[in-house]
This record gives C-alpha cells, sequence and structure tokens, in this order.
C-alpha cells in the first residue's frame, strides 16, 4: 500500500463552525478526514502532521522553510506529500518550496479549497483525493491539485477567488490531468537526488507592479531604506517608462547599490524581452535583469533564495545568472545575459 505523508498548514479546507482548528491533534485531523473521505483508505496509508494552523494570508517566508526542512527531512520513508494549505498564498509557497527543494524524485502536492471539506457544496473531497492520487504518481515535482490537474508550482498563479477552479498556469501546460484516468505530462522533470538542505532565504525584497504616474522616488526610497531586491512586474513584454516619470535612473541606483532588478511582465500569457522596446531597452542598459515568463510568484521566490545564497560581493553577478536560464521550468528557456 502507498505510504503518503500529509502536512496541514492551515486554510478553508479543514474549517468547521464552532471548532477552535488551533487545539486539533493529529489523530483527530485523520479521524475527521478519513469520516468524510472514507475513499481514502484505498489510496494510501496517511501520516499525518500539523505543522502550522495558519490563514494562508499570514504565511511568511520562514514558515516556507520549516515546511521544505521537513519534507526534505521525511519524504524520504512515503511515495508522496500532501500539503494542505489556503488558497491566497498557495502559489507563492507552491513556487518557494520548488526552488527550497530542487532535488526529488517523489511529487509533493500542494491543495486546499474555496470551501470547507464539511459543507455540502465544496470542492474539498474532490481536491483532496485528486492529491492522494497524484501523490502516489510518478510526478516528482512540486505542484498545486485543483479542479482535476496538477500545476506545476513555479508556474501557477491563483486567477479566481469565487470560482472551484481557481489556479491557472497560463504558459505550462498541467504536470497531470485527471478524467476517467491520469494522464501524466512528457514535460514533467526528471527525478533528481535530494542533497543537504539549504535553509538560506532573503525575504527583504519589494514587488512593484508599475502604473501610469508611479513616482520614481518611491523606488529610489526603498532603495534607500535598505531592500535588498525588487521585482518590478512591467507593461506588455517588459516596458518600463523612460520619458516622464523615468523609472531608469532607479534602476541604474539599484544596480550601483548591487540590489538586483527582476523585471516580469503583468500579461499572465507575457514574457520579458529587454530589447524589444525604448524603455525596455534603456531598463536593460541600467542593469535590469529578465524574468522571461515567469510569473511574479516565482520571480519573488527566486529573487530571495538567489538573494540568500549569493557570495559576498557578487550579488548582481550570482542572482544574474540565476535568472538567465531555468533551474526547475520556471520559465520556457534559456534567456540572454540582457
Amino acid at each position: 500500500m502507498h505510504k503518503i505523508l500529509m502536512i496541514h498548514t492551515g486554510g478553508t479546507l479543514m474549517m468547521r463552525p464552532g471548532r477552535d482548528s488551533t487545539t486539533l491533534e493529529p489523530g483527530d485531523y485523520t479521524r475527521d478526514l478519513l469520516a468524510e473521505l472514507p475513499i481514502l483508505r484505498t489510496i494510501g496509508s496517511i501520516d499525518t502532521r500539523i505543522l502550522f494552523n495558519l490563514d494562508s494570508g499570514d504565511m511568511q517566508p520562514h514558515h516556507w522553510v520549516e515546511l521544505a526542512q521537513v519534507i526534505h527531512d521525511e519524504l524520504q520513508y512515503y511515495d508522496g506529500a500532501v500539503i494542505v494549505h489556503g488558497t491566497d498564498v498557495m502559489a507563492y509557497t507552491a513556487s518557494a518550496l520548488s526552488f527550497l527543494l530542487p532535488g526529488l524524485d517523489r511529487p509533493v502536492v500542494l491543495t486546499g479549497a474555496q470551501r470547507p471539506i464539511f459543507e455540502i457544496r465544496t470542492d474539498a473531497r474532490a481536491n483532496l483525493v485528486d492529491a492522494c492520487h497524484i501523490a502516489t504518481l510518478p510526478v516528482p515535482e512540486v505542484g498545486i491539485a485543483f479542479s482535476s490537474k496538477f500545476l506545476r508550482g513555479c508556474r501557477s498563479t491563483k486567477l479566481d477567488a469565487w470560482g472551484f477552479d481557481a489556479f491557472a498556469s497560463p504558459l505550462c501546460q498541467p504536470l497531470v490531468e485527471l478524467g476517467l484516468g491520469a494522464i501524466v505530462a512528457p514535460h514533467v522533470l526528471p527525478a533528481r537526488a535530494a542533497g543537504a538542505f539549504d535553509p538560506r532565504i532573503d525575504p527583504n525584497v519589494l514587488c512593484v507592479r508599475l502604473f501610469p504616474g508611479l513616482q520614481p522616488s518611491f523606488v529610489s526610497a526603498a532603495i534607500d531604506s535598505g531592500v535588498h531586491g525588487i521585482v518590478l512586474t512591467a507593461y506588455g513584454a517588459g516596458n518600463v517608462p523612460h520619458l516622464e516619470n523615468s523609472l531608469i535612473p532607479s534602476i541604474r541606483k539599484a544596480t550601483d547599490a548591487q540590489v538586483p532588478v527582476v523585471v516580469v511582465s503583468q500579461c499572465a500569457r507575457g514574457a520579458t524581452e529587454l530589447r524589444l522596446y525604448a524603455g525596455a531597452s534603456a531598463a536593460a542598459e541600467a542593469g535590469a535583469i529578465s524574468g522571461g515568463d515567469m510569473t511574479t510568484e516565482a520571480a519573488l521566490a527566486k529573487l530571495m533564495i538567489s538573494l540568500g545564497r549569493a557570495p559576498e560581493g557578487k550579488v548582481m553577478e550570482f542572482v544574474t545568472n540565476a535568472f538567465r536560464r531555468p533551474l526547475l521550468g520556471e520559465m520556457s528557456k534559456d534567456l540572454p545575459m540582457r
């Protein structure tokens, strides 16, 4: 029988009216789960860990590291892991775990729900059954199981706060599609050996969404305040203002201060090409780094982890090299230096 590690971090899925979920014990959790979904017994033996009980809006980078450490230490004893997580920042956690766990030979599956499992109309039951099934498949990646699909974690984003089909991966086809059977896609990454766990991460980053009228002084002030890296979500293919309210001096200031500026597109189906338009080209000349077609969530996670691991005095070089090529399928292809 398959063995599955289920890690609870909080979120909507196991919420029950009138019960303080912070006092829930693993035995109670498993009993409640199997009472609602006895079919899980046919998938495998489930061991439960209650790591946190957080609304995902309270998730912080140090929680990602703690979660990754548990998976790194215990996954070898199971066929796969299922992480029950709130939907609001699930894509951020999935992206971070992808980079914190680069060596995987079995699946790490995040799932959650828009409505609790104990309600009549809920997506929790289907998502949880799917997640446990996917945890037994030969898919050695971190991903999100939602609405009969398994999406690559570092390619996923939440697009819908109302409907049950909440997550999408606009530029990467699902790793698994579930219907009458399970179709595993050919672009699933091969199994990789797990090395020593590296917990280094630097959360001192800022994400700035460009809009007409954004004052460059705000970005410059962030650099002066001690921010270590910036993700700019730019227009279209990476365009930024370079005439009135030009951001080019701020980008150059960041580069001179060894503060990497990574540029991604605001468009769900977009990629940055920093030589395509005058503003984008000027940003590249000032030192901006292309994030290609990465999601904002993946760019932030990759930037935090790259900054945490960059050698002293070589931050710009290290981060630039990290963003030149996909490490775990987070972008579509190798990119030029600038």
